[in-house]
Protein backbone atom coordinates (compact mmCIF):
# COMPACT_ATOMS: atom_id res chain seq x y z
CA UNK A 1 0.00 0.00 0.00
CA UNK A 2 1.43 3.40 -1.02
CA UNK A 3 1.79 6.33 1.37
CA UNK A 4 -0.98 8.23 -0.42
CA UNK A 5 -3.37 5.30 0.00
CA UNK A 6 -2.51 5.13 3.69
CA UNK A 7 -3.25 8.86 4.05
CA UNK A 8 -6.65 8.44 2.43
CA UNK A 9 -7.62 5.77 4.96
CA UNK A 10 -6.50 7.81 7.96
CA UNK A 11 -8.85 9.97 10.01
CA UNK A 12 -6.36 12.70 10.90
CA UNK A 13 -5.03 15.22 8.37
CA UNK A 14 -1.66 16.94 8.19
CA UNK A 15 -3.28 19.94 9.87
CA UNK A 16 -4.38 17.78 12.81
CA UNK A 17 -0.88 16.34 13.17
CA UNK A 18 0.69 19.80 13.06
CA UNK A 19 -1.65 20.98 15.83
CA UNK A 20 -0.80 17.89 17.87
CA UNK A 21 2.93 18.52 17.60
CA UNK A 22 2.51 22.24 18.31
CA UNK A 23 0.62 21.47 21.52
CA UNK A 24 3.33 18.99 22.50
CA UNK A 25 6.22 21.32 21.63
CA UNK A 26 4.76 24.20 23.64
CA UNK A 27 3.85 22.18 26.73
CA UNK A 28 6.32 19.28 26.91
CA UNK A 29 8.16 20.52 30.02
CA UNK A 30 5.52 22.90 31.39
CA UNK A 31 3.41 20.49 33.44
CA UNK A 32 6.08 18.08 34.72
CA UNK A 33 5.45 16.47 38.09
CA UNK A 34 7.34 13.81 40.03
CA UNK A 35 4.29 11.57 39.91
CA UNK A 36 3.58 11.57 36.16
CA UNK A 37 6.33 13.71 34.56
CA UNK A 38 5.23 14.45 30.96
CA UNK A 39 1.88 12.62 31.11
CA UNK A 40 -0.30 15.74 31.26
CA UNK A 41 1.53 17.33 28.31
CA UNK A 42 1.24 14.06 26.37
CA UNK A 43 -2.49 13.85 26.98
CA UNK A 44 -2.98 17.54 26.19
CA UNK A 45 -1.11 17.16 22.88
CA UNK A 46 -3.27 14.22 21.77
CA UNK A 47 -6.59 15.46 23.15
CA UNK A 48 -7.92 17.24 20.04
CA UNK A 49 -6.85 14.43 17.71
CA UNK A 50 -8.42 11.86 20.02
CA UNK A 51 -11.65 13.84 20.00
CA UNK A 52 -11.72 13.56 16.22
CA UNK A 53 -10.86 9.85 16.29
CA UNK A 54 -13.59 9.09 18.88
CA UNK A 55 -16.13 11.62 17.57
CA UNK A 56 -18.95 9.06 17.73
CA UNK A 57 -17.84 7.45 20.99
CA UNK A 58 -17.87 9.78 23.99
CA UNK A 59 -16.98 7.02 26.44
CA UNK A 60 -14.10 5.86 24.24
CA UNK A 61 -12.77 9.41 24.16
CA UNK A 62 -12.89 9.72 27.95
CA UNK A 63 -11.17 6.35 28.36
CA UNK A 64 -8.43 7.42 25.94
CA UNK A 65 -7.82 10.62 27.91
CA UNK A 66 -7.57 8.69 31.17
CA UNK A 67 -5.28 6.17 29.48
CA UNK A 68 -2.82 8.86 28.46
CA UNK A 69 -2.76 10.54 31.85
CA UNK A 70 -0.63 7.67 33.12
CA UNK A 71 3.09 8.15 33.69
CA UNK A 72 5.06 9.14 30.60
CA UNK A 73 8.61 10.41 30.14
CA UNK A 74 10.76 10.36 27.02
CA UNK A 75 12.83 12.64 24.80
CA UNK A 76 10.54 15.25 23.28
CA UNK A 77 11.78 15.56 19.70
CA UNK A 78 12.71 12.12 18.42
CA UNK A 79 10.22 10.71 20.91
CA UNK A 80 7.36 12.33 18.99
CA UNK A 81 7.29 9.12 16.95
CA UNK A 82 5.53 7.56 19.97
CA UNK A 83 2.75 10.15 19.71
CA UNK A 84 2.24 9.28 16.07
CA UNK A 85 2.17 5.54 16.62
CA UNK A 86 -0.19 5.91 19.60
CA UNK A 87 -2.59 7.97 17.50
CA UNK A 88 -2.44 5.27 14.83
CA UNK A 89 -3.21 2.58 17.41
CA UNK A 90 -6.04 4.63 18.92
CA UNK A 91 -7.51 4.98 15.44
CA UNK A 92 -7.35 1.23 14.90
CA UNK A 93 -8.96 0.70 18.30
CA UNK A 94 -11.79 3.13 17.47
CA UNK A 95 -12.46 1.46 14.11
CA UNK A 96 -12.24 -2.17 15.21
CA UNK A 97 -15.13 -3.85 16.97
CA UNK A 98 -12.98 -6.49 18.63
CA UNK A 99 -10.31 -6.20 21.30
CA UNK A 100 -7.30 -6.74 19.03
CA UNK A 101 -6.01 -3.31 20.09
CA UNK A 102 -6.68 -3.20 23.81
CA UNK A 103 -5.90 -0.53 26.35
CA UNK A 104 -3.09 -2.67 27.74
CA UNK A 105 -1.48 -2.98 24.31
CA UNK A 106 -1.39 0.79 23.78
CA UNK A 107 -0.13 1.51 27.30
CA UNK A 108 2.44 -1.28 27.09
CA UNK A 109 3.68 0.03 23.75
CA UNK A 110 4.23 3.51 25.21
CA UNK A 111 5.92 2.18 28.31
CA UNK A 112 8.20 -0.14 26.37
CA UNK A 113 9.42 2.56 23.98
CA UNK A 114 9.90 5.45 26.40
CA UNK A 115 13.39 4.39 27.46
CA UNK A 116 14.94 3.25 24.14
CA UNK A 117 13.57 6.24 22.22
CA UNK A 118 14.78 8.63 24.95
CA UNK A 119 18.29 7.19 24.66
CA UNK A 120 18.33 7.68 20.90
CA UNK A 121 16.79 11.16 21.06
CA UNK A 122 19.08 12.43 23.81
CA UNK A 123 22.12 11.20 21.89
CA UNK A 124 21.13 12.63 18.51
CA UNK A 125 19.32 15.83 19.47
CA UNK A 126 20.89 17.03 22.72
CA UNK A 127 24.24 15.24 22.67
CA UNK A 128 25.13 15.79 19.02
CA UNK A 129 22.96 18.25 17.07
CA UNK A 130 22.81 20.99 19.72
CA UNK A 131 26.57 21.05 20.52
CA UNK A 132 27.42 21.13 16.80
CA UNK A 133 25.09 24.08 16.11
CA UNK A 134 26.25 26.01 19.19
CA UNK A 135 29.91 25.30 18.38
CA UNK A 136 29.37 26.65 14.87
CA UNK A 137 27.63 29.73 16.28
CA UNK A 138 30.48 30.34 18.75
CA UNK A 139 33.06 30.01 16.01
CA UNK A 140 31.30 32.54 13.78
CA UNK A 141 30.69 34.93 16.69
CA UNK A 142 34.34 34.84 17.76
CA UNK A 143 35.27 35.69 14.19
CA UNK A 144 33.14 38.83 14.49
CA UNK A 145 30.43 37.68 12.10
CA UNK A 146 26.88 38.86 12.85
CA UNK A 147 25.42 35.59 11.57
CA UNK A 148 26.95 33.88 14.60
CA UNK A 149 24.13 35.34 16.69
CA UNK A 150 21.51 33.88 14.35
CA UNK A 151 22.88 30.35 13.98
CA UNK A 152 21.56 29.17 17.41
CA UNK A 153 18.02 29.65 16.08
CA UNK A 154 18.69 26.76 13.73
CA UNK A 155 18.37 24.41 16.70
CA UNK A 156 14.69 25.09 17.57
CA UNK A 157 13.92 25.06 13.84
CA UNK A 158 15.59 21.66 13.48
CA UNK A 159 13.75 20.39 16.57
CA UNK A 160 10.38 21.41 15.12
CA UNK A 161 11.06 19.87 11.71
CA UNK A 162 12.49 16.62 13.11
CA UNK A 163 9.80 16.29 15.78
CA UNK A 164 6.92 16.82 13.38
CA UNK A 165 8.52 14.48 10.86
CA UNK A 166 8.83 11.74 13.49
CA UNK A 167 5.21 12.20 14.65
CA UNK A 168 3.87 12.09 11.11
CA UNK A 169 5.97 9.05 10.21
CA UNK A 170 4.83 7.21 13.31
CA UNK A 171 1.19 7.96 12.54
CA UNK A 172 1.31 6.93 8.88
CA UNK A 173 3.44 3.82 9.32
CA UNK A 174 1.93 2.64 12.62
CA UNK A 175 3.55 0.49 15.28
CA UNK A 176 5.60 -1.41 12.71
CA UNK A 177 7.51 1.79 11.92
CA UNK A 178 9.37 1.81 15.23
CA UNK A 179 10.19 -1.90 15.00
CA UNK A 180 11.57 -1.46 11.48
CA UNK A 181 13.49 1.62 12.55
CA UNK A 182 15.12 -0.18 15.49
CA UNK A 183 15.98 -3.27 13.45
CA UNK A 184 17.27 -1.51 10.35
CA UNK A 185 20.52 -0.35 11.92
CA UNK A 186 19.88 3.16 10.56
CA UNK A 187 19.86 4.70 14.04
CA UNK A 188 23.23 3.20 14.98
CA UNK A 189 24.74 4.39 11.71
CA UNK A 190 23.28 7.85 12.24
CA UNK A 191 24.61 8.05 15.81
CA UNK A 192 28.08 6.92 14.71
CA UNK A 193 28.14 9.41 11.82
CA UNK A 194 26.98 12.28 14.03
CA UNK A 195 29.54 11.36 16.70
CA UNK A 196 32.36 11.40 14.15
CA UNK A 197 31.20 14.78 12.82
CA UNK A 198 31.01 16.11 16.38
CA UNK A 199 34.56 14.93 17.13
CA UNK A 200 35.86 16.60 13.97
CA UNK A 201 34.20 19.88 14.93
CA UNK A 202 35.40 19.74 18.53
CA UNK A 203 38.95 19.03 17.34
CA UNK A 204 38.84 21.90 14.85
CA UNK A 205 37.47 24.33 17.44
CA UNK A 206 40.03 23.24 20.02
CA UNK A 207 42.95 23.74 17.65
CA UNK A 208 41.59 27.14 16.57
CA UNK A 209 40.59 28.72 19.86
CA UNK A 210 42.69 27.05 22.56
CA UNK A 211 45.86 29.15 22.49
CA UNK A 212 48.65 28.14 24.87
CA UNK A 213 52.40 28.62 24.49
CA UNK A 214 55.43 28.88 26.75
CA UNK A 215 57.81 31.85 26.84
CA UNK A 216 60.51 29.81 28.58
CA UNK A 217 63.99 30.04 27.14
CA UNK A 218 67.44 29.13 28.40
CA UNK A 219 70.59 31.05 27.58
CA UNK A 220 74.14 29.74 27.74
CA UNK A 221 77.36 31.65 27.38
CA UNK A 222 78.50 32.11 23.80
CA UNK A 223 75.42 30.38 22.34
CA UNK A 224 72.01 31.18 21.05
CA UNK A 225 69.18 30.91 23.64
CA UNK A 226 67.21 27.68 23.62
CA UNK A 227 63.50 28.50 23.10
CA UNK A 228 61.33 25.76 24.56
CA UNK A 229 58.37 26.62 22.34
CA UNK A 230 60.48 26.08 19.20
CA UNK A 231 61.45 22.63 20.44
CA UNK A 232 57.83 21.75 21.19
CA UNK A 233 56.78 22.94 17.72
CA UNK A 234 59.36 20.64 16.16
CA UNK A 235 57.85 17.72 18.07
CA UNK A 236 54.22 18.63 17.25
CA UNK A 237 52.72 21.99 16.40
CA UNK A 238 50.08 22.86 18.96
CA UNK A 239 51.21 20.24 21.47
CA UNK A 240 50.35 22.43 24.49
CA UNK A 241 46.73 23.12 23.39
CA UNK A 242 46.31 19.38 22.68
CA UNK A 243 47.71 18.57 26.13
CA UNK A 244 45.26 21.02 27.72
CA UNK A 245 42.27 19.53 25.86
CA UNK A 246 43.23 15.96 26.73
CA UNK A 247 43.92 17.00 30.31
CA UNK A 248 40.36 18.33 30.60
CA UNK A 249 39.02 15.17 28.95
CA UNK A 250 40.80 12.85 31.37
CA UNK A 251 39.73 15.02 34.30
CA UNK A 252 36.09 14.48 33.31
CA UNK A 253 36.69 10.78 32.74
CA UNK A 254 38.50 10.14 36.03
CA UNK A 255 36.90 12.70 38.35
CA UNK A 256 33.42 13.08 36.89
CA UNK A 257 31.69 16.05 35.27
CA UNK A 258 32.32 18.65 37.98
CA UNK A 259 32.38 21.73 35.77
CA UNK A 260 32.68 24.40 38.46
CA UNK A 261 35.56 22.57 40.09
CA UNK A 262 37.33 22.26 36.74
CA UNK A 263 36.88 25.97 36.02
CA UNK A 264 38.42 26.84 39.39
CA UNK A 265 41.39 24.56 38.67
CA UNK A 266 41.90 26.16 35.25
CA UNK A 267 41.83 29.64 36.80
CA UNK A 268 44.36 28.66 39.47
CA UNK A 269 46.69 26.94 36.99
CA UNK A 270 46.47 29.92 34.61
CA UNK A 271 47.29 32.41 37.37
CA UNK A 272 50.22 30.41 38.74
CA UNK A 273 51.82 29.53 35.39
CA UNK A 274 51.24 33.04 34.08
CA UNK A 275 52.73 34.67 37.19
CA UNK A 276 55.91 32.59 37.00
CA UNK A 277 56.17 32.96 33.23
CA UNK A 278 55.73 29.29 32.46
CA UNK A 279 52.70 29.53 30.13
CA UNK A 280 50.95 32.28 28.25
CA UNK A 281 48.01 32.71 25.93
CA UNK A 282 48.98 33.37 22.35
Amino acid sequence: MSLEEVKEQRVLTDKDLKKTYARWYLSVEVSNSYERLQALAFCNALSESLKKIYKDDEEGYKEALMRHLQFYNSEGTFGAVIHGVVLSMEEEKAKSKDESISEEVITGFKTGLMGPIAGIGDTLIWGTLKPIILALASSLALSGLFIGGLVPFLFPLAVILIGYGMLKSGYLLGKESVVKLMKSGLINNLINSASILGLFMMGALSSTYVKISTPLKFSFENSEPIVIQDILDQILVGILPIAAVFGIYFYFKLRGQYYNRLIMWLIVISLVTGFFGILQGS
